[in-house]
């Protein structure tokens, strides 16, 4: 089984690798407020992520020494996520608000599709 560090990891090369795609469709074609849409959710998704890789340590700490832990990890991610979207919907002319949406998803389908290919692997 994989520690969160390293799925972190292979997740922050496969966004980064999604991120220099999307840099370079906002630097060759004429989508340019699709792509800064899709580099603005992305960047947010991977704090998102990053955010709950912290939260998630910090709460197994906790409970291996038998405490609560109550956090703002949730209330963090949906700022995050408002955040972005109020961003796109205050720059309309450079980002496009539903690229900015499906790019916060990536990385959480980036996630996914890892996770497949791991368990389809090690059967």
């Amino acid at each position: 089984m994989q520690t969160l560090q390293e799925i972190y990891k292979k997740q922050k090369k496969a966004l980064f690798f999604c991120l220099a795609l999307f840099v370079l469709g906002w630097g060759f074609t004429d989508f340019k407020t699709v792509f800064a849409g899709l580099i603005l959710g992305s960047l947010f998704g991977l704090y998102n992520f990053w955010i709950l890789l912290r939260k998630m340590e910090k709460t197994e700490q906790k409970f291996a020494e038998g405490k609560h832990s109550l956090s703002l990890g949730t209330v963090l991610r949906f700022a995050s996520g408002v955040a972005a979207a109020a961003i796109a919907t205050a720059m309309p002319e450079h980002f496009d608000l539903i690229s900015t949406v499906i790019g916060f998803a990536i990385p959480y389908v980036l996630l996914l599709v890892e996770r497949i290919i791991y368990h389809v692997r090690h059967q």
